[in-house]
């Protein structure tokens, strides 16, 4: 694509030192969350490790970010931001330590930035799932995570937090102002043993320590959440029925769940589980639901029968100043990757994802409240948020898929490219 008139974020700006006098404010902002919902935060391994390290932190709530300021207190620190998050205040953002990234691409500029935090002293913070979990379960991470730690040569602290998700689901970020959520700093490997350790190994203790379960959680903890609408948006998610099969005729309202096609019900308990109203209960907990689904979507792709094709509007962020309307276009995605084509002002443009580069993408539920679902599709130099047109999708399914072809691809397994059987 070359839209030259749009001016591009400078992700070449060298990153900013938290200002101390911001630092007040975050912690302004932060404390009272924290203190609301009676957050404990347990240190691991942390007496007398001073910055600089590297900070990997799971990723269920915007309320993450609070817990891991209060976690960091009273350090400084820098953080990897996905570039919405500095529309209309990339002074501010920079200057209270943001370094802006663009989901799912690999960037040496990046690598070059924590580099120099390292350098500076300070905490690098990134969170490698690059995305709220869509269920309350770890996302897969990217494989560079050890190689970054050995090039950075400072140590690997974790931060897992339990709660979050339950209290604010992506699928709906009501707040269930749940107590006595948890958090955990972990220093999980050490500075001798950053020299020491193969990347490999440095992978798999990141791995071990990111299994996570949410709904486990509140279930463990017997954590009784009362909000009415608590299964409301919950299909986004769920988006096949286990009982009849079909897709994309889910529906959520209240306490329950339902499929449009056989009228089969679920109701969500207080404390996170689910049980049928008629016939027998397919799954009682969330996860187990999704994957289900993520194995059927897996069968679908063995068999060269997957493929998705949609009309889509189509939005631009070049910069940070604000969204750009590209207007319609059309969206494909099979085991080859991501295909986006359309035209802008005569210009017609194209963008293109192999699927061997991409371990997974970023999508959205009705962003913004209002614009509807999306995936979002990154270069290193624009980020276009693709929705789909009509109801016969499901983001989740095509996040699913991404995953999965990465995966098949990367395993060897011969998929048969010449089925086209369309099934969404």
């Amino acid at each position: 694509m070359n839209l030259l008139q749009f001016d591009r974020f400078d992700m070449l700006k060298k990153p900013i030192r938290q200002r101390h006098f911001l630092r007040p404010i975050t912690w302004l902002i932060s404390y009272p969350a924290v203190w609301a919902h009676r957050s404990k935060i347990t240190k691991i391994g942390m007496q007398g490790l001073k910055p600089p390290y590297l900070l990997l932190c799971n990723h269920n709530s915007f309320f993450d970010f609070k817990v891991m300021t209060a976690a960091l207190f009273p350090h400084r620190a820098n953080y990897l931001v996905a570039i919405d998050g500095f529309i209309g205040r990339e002074w501010l953002m920079r200057n209270v330590g943001c370094i802006c990234k663009r989901k799912f691409t690999s960037d040496t500029v990046m690598v070059r930035h924590m580099k120099r935090v390292a350098e500076n002293g300070d905490v690098v913070v990134l969170y490698p799932e690059a995305r709220y979990s869509l269920c309350g379960t770890n996302a897969v991470l990217p494989e560079s995570l050890g190689k970054l730690a050995k090039l950075l040569k400072i140590p690997v602290v974790t931060l897992i937090m339990h709660g979050h998700h339950v209290n604010s689901p992506f699928w709906n970020i009501k707040n269930r102002k749940v107590k006595h959520t948890e958090a955990v700093l972990t220093q999980l490997v050490t500075k001798d043993e950053i020299e020491k350790l193969d990347y490999k190994e440095i992978n798999a203790r990141i791995d071990t320590i990111f299994k996570y379960d949410d709904f486990a959680w509140q279930k463990d903890r017997n954590v009784r959440i009362s909000y009415h609408d608590r299964a409301k948006g919950l299909h986004k998610v769920l988006y096949q029925c286990p009982n009849c099969h079909t897709e994309y005729r889910m529906a959520s309202e209240g306490s329950k769940l339902w499929c449009n096609s056989c009228n089969k019900q679920w109701e969500m308990s207080e404390y996170g589980e689910l049980s049928a109203l008629n016939g027998k209960t397919e799954f009682t907990h969330i996860p187990d639901w999704y994957e289900w689904e993520r194995s059927q979507v897996r069968n679908e792709i063995e068999r060269g029968a997957y493929r998705f094709e949609s009309d889509v509007t189509v939005d631009s962020l070049p910069n940070a100043k604000g969204f750009i309307n590209l207007g319609k276009g059309k969206l494909i995605h099979d085991i080859n990757g991501f295909l986006l084509e359309g035209e802008y002002e005569g210009t017609p443009y194209s963008v293109s994802i192999n699927s061997k580069a991409l371990y997974s993408c970023h999508i959205e539920y009705n962003y913004l409240g209002n614009r509807g679902d999306c995936v979002d599709l990154n270069t290193l130099t624009d980020t276009y948020y693709v929705f789909p047109k009509g109801e016969d999708f499901s983001v989740t399914k095509i996040a699913l898929a991404t995953e999965e072809i990465y995966n098949l691809l990367r395993s060897g397994y011969n998929i048969n490219p010449h089925k086209t059987e369309q099934l969404g």
